[in-house]
């Protein structure tokens, strides 16, 4: 926003004045106790000492320029009540006292400087009770008049001297400490809005990492479920090209094997598209994933696989996403064996262990039967590192000395659901 040049003077103030308003103040201020200053110079030098003209006009202008020092009271507190205890003596610059008692007062609202205040606005209180009292008592009565008791005069200095002093010091210290704490709340008040913003960035980078968290996590299921079942339909429509002319029977129970696995993947992507998330409470029972593990080791096998499924230990249920990690795993082990290991013979281990239950799928070492061409995108096994790693568990997928591949996952006891959670 653009700033006219009249704002830009006002904003930057003059001199020590932050608003031009300020420095009219004292102005006024400084006018006032200057003027006050240079008449009651004159009464006191003229009309009480009886000096002549050449003593007055200098007593009027060095008072008038005390009053004036009003105009440094907001750079330099002190001054003007330095001038000020000068001018008690002459009993005047009242103006002049009050307005820089209060600013002092107003202005040193450090701890460190409260007892500078205290001391100098005593130094004033005493110096005018004393002044006015030493006036009251060199009043000579007129003739006949009796004069009041001492003690009245007294009263009177030391109402006067109150009056003068302790005022524009209590109300000085009071204003001075409502504007630290106004200063100090809207210090806190930027302080809370940086830290909101601070947190509202954070808030923005966590659901900026959320959701490619869920992208990532999408990819991964769509990875699984296309590369698994498109490579079972390859092979069944390899297996088809070749057989179709010399075993229609068997060709028609490939075409219908390729059907039910196409459906298959179609169920699963409508799953994937339609929830695009796991069970909210990972915590919450789901149907067992891994009863599945049968079922996908007859599609392998359906597909020409010589493949084999072992269980062991007692079972145990887990959290859903565990089950459907290690589900994963299996799907992508047999995935890799129809890729790259086409007659070998393939197992697969479910072990269910003291600290957790293990999956693996290791094949032998490929033979020289016909290979089917699949396409490979190289994430498969990447993807399931970052899942098994990210429930705590360990993933290896290497290559055996006996020449065949292993692809294995261990995942951790504390996953496992709680029996009293089922009942």
């Amino acid at each position: 926003m653009s700033m006219s040049p009249g704002e830009g003077a006002s904003a930057r103030g003059l001199w020590w004045w932050e608003r031009r308003r300020s420095a009219l103040l004292d102005g006024v201020l400084a006018a006032l106790a200057a003027l006050e200053c240079a008449v009651g110079a004159s009464s006191f030098f003229g009309a009480r000492l009886h000096l002549g003209a050449a003593a007055v006009v200098p007593a009027m202008v060095i008072g008038a320029l005390g009053g004036g020092s009003l105009l440094v009271r907001r750079r330099w507190p002190a001054v003007p009540v330095l001038v000020s205890m000068a001018l008690v003596p002459g009993l005047f610059g009242i103006v002049l006292l009050v307005v820089s008692l209060y600013t002092l007062a107003a202005t040193w609202t450090w701890p460190s400087r409260r007892g500078r205040v205290l001391v100098l606005s005593s130094v004033v209180f005493v110096e005018t009770l004393g002044m006015v009292l030493f006036s009251l008592l060199t009043i000579e009565p007129k003739p006949g008049e009796p004069l009041p008791a001492t003690w009245v005069f007294v009263l009177i200095a030391v109402l006067v001297a109150v009056g003068l002093t302790v005022p524009p010091v209590v109300t000085g210290l009071y204003i001075g400490a409502r504007r630290r704490l106004v200063e100090s709340l809207k210090d806190r008040a930027h302080g809370l809005e940086a830290e909101l913003d601070l947190l509202a960035e954070q808030a923005r980078e966590r659901a900026r990492r959320a959701r490619l968290e869920e992208r990532t996590r999408i990819a991964r299921e769509m990875h699984d479920v296309v590369a698994h079942r498109v490579s079972l339909m390859v092979v069944h429509a390899g297996a088809l090209e070749r057989i179709v002319a010399k075993d229609p029977e068997k060709a028609a129970q490939s075409a219908k094997l390729m059907a039910d696995t196409g459906r298959q993947a179609l169920n699963e992507l409508r799953e994937i598209l339609g929830v695009l998330r796991m069970n909210e409470d990972p915590a919450v029972e789901a149907p067992s994933v891994l009863a599945e593990l049968p079922r996908l080791v007859d599609q392998s096998k359906a597909a020409g696989m010589t493949v084999s499924l072992t269980v062991s230990g007692t079972r145990r249920p887990y959290r859903g996403d565990a089950e459907q990690t290690a589900y994963r795993v299996v799907q992508e082990g047999l995935t890799n064996a129809h890729k790259h290991a086409g007659g070998a013979r393939v197992s697969v281990l479910l072990a269910y262990l003291p600290n957790g239950f293990r999956v693996a799928v290791l094949n032998d070492c490929p033979g020289v039967a016909e290979q089917v061409k699949l396409p490979s995108g190289g994430n498969g096994l990447v993807g399931m590192r970052e899942r098994v790693l990210a429930l705590g568990g360990s993933f290896l997928a290497g290559p055996e000395q006996d020449g065949g591949y292993r692809v294995e996952a261990l995942l951790p006891s504390r996953l496992a659901v709680s029996t009293d959670r089922l009942t």
